[in-house]
């Protein structure tokens, strides 16, 4: 099968030619770190889908890059080779995580500027252009395909419904991540900002902001947590998961108050408040 869209990633972020079943972090390294050319370039280790597809999304940060793949191993395998080299090959992907924002090393997009230069000029202008990580940064987005956070339905919508609907919530989540990590680098609280993620997505889906659909992402049952979302960015205390709750009504109030014409509109008003977390 024809695999365009993880063959265009490739292009730009090699290291997915390995295969984090059975190449080393240090090879990952070699390519990421040092921009290296992998041995071997194959993309057999992935199957392709259908509903892969790959996009440009306009954000207040400016375009995001978004890959959607519709085989949960091609999206396993894409988020371990893209984090090999930082986390290593065999890093797990819990099966309630369904997308990744990651910024990545384009090392092609360095060759090819400094290529354009006298051999002489190279090592120089290495230097200058490697100086601005904006050069050579990328945001890029990564969407799988299934129910949002490995909830099979929710009130109201399950079946091709709910899928549809978690799509929408998935990647209007983590282009809220990719827009607060650009328009806020140094405020960063993992719980807090997951919520905050949600919260964008769920309205983008429904219009509303409900926290009791938020709880089963989360996996907090009457109030109490009983294992989901939550644990992958926190210890999970009766306190932290209390904190969570009221922090979630806090939110309810705050769109009801004042609903958004673009969801975007939400993520100052969000990040803004205080949440005891």
């Amino acid at each position: 099968m024809e695999k365009n869209i993880i063959g265009k990633l490739a292009e730009d972020y090699p290291q997915l030619y390995l295969n984090p079943d059975t190449d080393s972090q240090e090879e990952y390294r070699r390519v990421v770190l040092r921009g290296e050319e992998p041995e071997r370039k194959s993309l057999e280790h992935y199957t392709g889908d259908p509903y892969d597809r790959l996009e440009n999304a306009d954000t207040p940060a400016g375009p995001v890059r978004v890959a959607t793949l519709g085989s949960r191993q091609d999206f396993e395998l894409v988020v371990r080779g893209l984090m090999a080299a930082k986390s290593g090959p065999l890093a797990d992907v819990p099966e309630s995580q369904g997308a990744a924002m990651m910024k990545l090393f384009n090392w092609p997009r360095i060759h090819a500027h400094v290529a354009a230069y006298p051999e002489e000029e190279q090592a120089e202008e290495f230097k200058r252009f490697t100086a601005v990580k904006e050069n050579y940064i990328d945001i890029l987005v990564v969407l799988s395909r299934g129910p949002y956070s490995h909830v099979d339905a929710v009130p109201g919508a399950a079946g091709e419904k709910w899928l549809a609907l978690s799509d929408t919530i998935r990647r209007w989540h983590e282009l809220t991540h990719a827009v607060c990590r650009r328009l806020y680098p140094e405020d960063v609280h993992a719980v807090r900002d997951e919520l905050i993620a949600d919260a964008v997505g769920l309205y983008a889906a429904f219009g509303r902001f409900d926290p009791e659909t938020e709880k089963l992402f989360l996996g907090i049952r009457d109030g109490r947590y009983t294992g989901g979302r939550l644990g992958n960015y926190a210890e999970v205390t009766d306190e932290l998961t209390g904190a969570v709750c009221r922090a979630l009504d806090r939110i309810r109030e705050l769109i009801d108050e004042r609903p958004p014409e673009d969801p975007f509109d939400l993520i100052p008003r969000l990040m803004e408040q205080k949440y005891s977390l």
